[in-house]
């Protein structure tokens, strides 16, 4: 399997298993063991790759132990501490790293409760362990951003200077995007100040502050929806011809059936906006679903859309055939709710709806 894959295959066993597991090594066993061996891949059974309960003096503090010690070419290289899954990580959980880092040759450290990974260096002084991480990898809600940094601390790829060298940036990077997603939330009064000063040429008294305020939020939503499509639109013209092609070998498949596949083609006329419309859906499923297993399903009363081209799961339905077009959503029962559309754009607006559809055969 790919790396992205084997995250991915851990990420699903959260959801299966994290619910039983009410111990910190219950936690290890079924979820930090498994990162270790088949995401990162160490031996954890061969002590010249994985210490548990690993043990160094640090004078003030005798006989304290960290979950973990990674090893490679004879030395420590990353330090691990664990906590039980669910349970909010902390600085005061890293206290044992913290004093671990400065007595031990190791340049990196993780903090873990199974389903966060905390990653951290020394990068605001030397041999001391900072007090945030540099990265935050989160099982249940992987950001593919992320993936090709933690493929660094692979065994077969691990080099700590590259993976220290890119630290400093992901750390402010990550520090940043968060920032951004609070003042996405509620912007702060500088950062409205910041754009008003920039369009609005009066005095910016209490009331224009407090309007623009409501029109930073709104502007700031309606940019990243803008660029959520853009990106849709995107993916939909890289699939468009593909799919042309494969609409024409179906109806070549149907016309090579005899007479029968005839007089079926001859009823069934898949039009360029069904063409489209399936297109965009296309673009929305594959966040979530190989684009190999959206099926279309052309029939005399609507264009079908099903997952691995099986009827037992249906994704969507385009209605075109009618001057009011709609889009069929479908529930958890398979029941199929009509809404209306007065344009193929608007498909777009029920993004949300239709990733909750295919998430239902994919649990």
């Amino acid at each position: 399997m790919d790396f992205i894959e084997r995250l991915q295959g851990l990420s699903k066993k959260i959801e299966q298993v994290g619910s039983g597991l009410v111990t910190e090594e219950a936690t290890k066993n079924a979820l930090v063991m498994p990162f270790l061996h088949s995401v990162l891949g160490y031996d954890v059974f061969d002590p010249n790759e994985v210490i548990p309960e690993f043990t160094a003096d640090t004078g003030t503090k005798k006989g304290e132990k960290v979950d973990y010690a990674l090893i490679k070419d004879g030395e420590v290289q990353i330090l691990i501490e664990c906590k039980k899954y669910g349970e909010k990580l902390t600085s005061k959980h890293a206290s044992q790293l913290f004093r671990y880092f400065s007595v031990t040759n190791a340049r990196l450290a993780i903090l873990t409760n199974g389903g966060i990974y905390e990653f951290y260096t020394d990068l605001d002084a030397p041999n001391k362990m900072d007090d945030k991480p540099f990265l935050t990898l989160d099982l249940t809600d992987i950001d593919e951003h992320l993936v090709p940094e933690v493929k660094k601390l692979t065994k077969s790829s691990f080099d700590v200077e590259s993976v220290v060298d890119a630290a400093g940036e992901l750390k402010y990077l990550s520090q940043i995007k968060r920032v951004l997603e609070l003042q996405f939330e509620s912007p702060e009064e500088d950062f409205v100040k910041f754009f008003a000063s920039r369009v609005y040429d009066g005095v910016l008294t209490a009331k224009v502050k407090s309007q623009f305020s409501e029109i930073t939020s709104k502007a700031l939503k309606q940019f990243l929806n803008d660029s959520i499509n853009e990106r849709l639109k995107s993916a939909i013209d890289q699939d468009r011809s593909s799919n042309v092609n494969s609409k024409d070998e179906a109806i070549g498949d149907a016309k090579e059936g005899g007479e029968s596949g005839q007089e079926t083609e001859s009823k069934i006329q898949t039009t360029e906006e069904e063409i489209d419309g399936f297109n965009i859906v296309k673009a929305i499923f594959r966040q979530k679903v190989d684009v190999n297993r959206v099926a279309p399903r052309d029939t005399q009363s609507y264009f079908g859309v099903l997952l691995d081209d099986n009827n037992r799961k249906p994704l969507c339905r385009l209605h075109f055939n009618a001057k009011q077009k709609y889009i069929g959503i479908f529930d958890a029962e398979k029941k199929e709710t009509r809404h209306p559309i007065s344009s193929l754009d608007e498909i777009f607006s029920f993004n949300e709806q239709l990733l909750e559809t295919v998430a239902l055969y994919e649990e």
